[in-house]
């Protein structure tokens, strides 16, 4: 799943701290979601998105993988 995590984060000039710390999380999350390796449970996704007053849609982006 892609995300816009960091450049949202970076356009509102928030540090990964800073938001790892609101978040309840580790900055190394933070860095592992911005980076693709890791895919956020739906309740961290939803605090990210309320977090930034957007939907979910609008900052991960779920592609299907081809059968």
């Amino acid at each position: 799943m892609k995300n816009r995590l960091e450049e949202i984060r970076k356009e509102r000039g928030i540090k990964q701290e800073e938001l790892a710390e609101a978040l309840e999380v580790s900055r190394q999350t933070i860095g592992s979601l911005e980076n693709g390796r890791y895919n956020p449970s739906i309740v961290l996704a939803f605090k990210i998105a309320r977090y930034f007053e957007m939907s979910i849609e609008d900052i991960f982006i779920y592609e299907e993988e081809e059968k």
